[in-house]
């Protein structure tokens, strides 16, 4: 057999090619995917099953397009880094031998997101304030100050787009506000004012998709089944939806892509009722089940498929029965709630964000600073996070993940 390197005469040639030894770099990788992260995108795939001649892979090299950035290694997953968020990439994937590279297997297109953060608008804490904090929802530790709301208030519903946060109406002084305001998720500073809603709303919940907010219930003299709308990325006032099913206040919110969904609330007394609406689609609001119990002032938190309800009270005049009880939704399928597990802590009117995989539950009772921590997909019971920057009850909470925007 010939030598693989150096010149090769003619004959040697034939001989190789006749006894199927030519040199080869190694076939494709198959089952290419790619995962997006913060700036990156992990791929994985599987060696080709061809390793070349001389036989035996020697590495992999990945490739993105656009940019051309590249990593190199032995075995599957390879992450590439420094991409720009936002961006679509697609990451071809080729295996090299003593000869080369050979050719490439080619993912689907993604595009890398900055990692999911949580933002918690206003509340009471020892008094109205207009504080606004954060916290990286991967990341177990202590909410961060982000800046201010333009004006202090409590009881306000906030839903978010990718890149924007929004926090609708809410209380200052015990009187109820339409105002809107909006902050860029991943920069911090104070709000900026971006309209209002059709009414004055306080305790209330609202849901998003990826372009479309929505906002329902609350209270101001008497309950409200107002369904309000904005277009997150145009500052401008809101517009009517439709109405719930019921008129009540302190009503969680979870959400889809598709579906925004409301759990409980007060009415002339506590309500079991779930309803939803199809968020891109205006009208009226329509029944999805029960909460297993009435329950009130509840928060929720969403991945793409599951709505989680955690805390909440069946008493209007006080806090006594607080609960730590955690229930869950499957969103795109109506029914009643189901147990998920407690929280380390009992608490009414705390807030709640989450990522495509994990939900926190933050603050709440008497000026909370607790934050909890769930696997949406997984029942079970919470885990501690960490603690808020302040301690606040009827803050609300959203993020840049949520079930929303998955």
């Amino acid at each position: 057999m010939p030598s693989y390197s150096g010149v090769w005469t003619l004959t040697a040639q034939y001989q190789a090619k006749g006894g199927q030894n030519w040199p080869m770099a190694p076939g494709a990788p198959t089952s290419v995917s790619a995962t997006a992260g913060d700036a990156s995108v992990t791929v994985t795939f599987v060696a080709p099953t061809f390793t070349g001649i001389p036989p035996g892979i020697t590495g992999f090299l990945a490739t993105s397009t656009p940019d051309g950035l590249t990593v190199t290694g032995a075995s599957s997953p390879l992450t590439v880094t420094g991409l720009t968020n936002g961006t679509p990439y697609t990451i071809a994937v080729q295996a090299t031998n003593s000869i080369g590279y050979g050719p490439a297997g080619t993912s689907g297109s993604v595009s890398p997101v900055a990692a999911s953060r949580g933002i918690i608008y206003g509340g009471t804490s020892g008094g109205v304030n207009n504080t606004i904090q954060y916290i990286t929802i991967a990341s177990s530790g202590s909410g961060t100050d982000f800046g201010d709301l333009t004006a202090a208030r409590t009881q306000t519903a906030s839903c978010a787009s990718s890149t924007r946060a929004v926090c609708f109406g809410g209380s200052i002084g015990g009187t109820s506000v339409n105002n809107i305001d909006y902050i860029t998720i991943l920069s911090t500073g104070n709000a900026t004012d971006f309209g209002d809603l059709t009414v004055i709303m306080k305790s209330f919940g609202a849901g998003n998709n990826s372009t479309r907010g929505v906002c329902a219930g609350g209270y101001e003299g008497f309950y409200e089944n107002t369904i309000n709308y904005i277009t997150i990325a145009s500052a401008g006032n809101a517009q009517d939806f439709g109405d719930l099913t019921t008129a009540r206040r302190w009503n969680g919110a979870v959400c889809s892509s598709t579906r925004t969904i409301w759990g409980s609330g007060y009415g002339s007394a506590a309500e079991n009722v779930i309803d939803y609406v199809t968020t891109a689609t205006t009208g009226n609001a329509v029944d999805f089940g029960d909460i297993t119990g009435p329950k009130f002032t509840a928060s929720g938190c969403s991945s793409a498929t599951r709505g989680v309800f955690s805390g909440g009270t069946n008493n209007p005049d006080g806090n006594t029965t607080e609960t730590n009880v955690i229930q869950y939704i499957t969103m795109a399928s109506t029914g009643n709630s189901t147990d998920f597990g407690d929280l380390t802590f009992t608490t009414t009117q705390s807030a709640s964000c989450s990522s495509p995989t994990l939900g926190c539950i933050a603050g709440g009772g008497a000026r909370i600073l607790t934050i909890n921590t769930i696997t949406i997909a997984t029942t079970g019971n919470a885990t501690g996070f960490g603690d808020l920057a302040q301690g606040v009850s009827s803050a609300s909470g959203t993020s840049n993940g949520n079930g929303g925007l998955q």
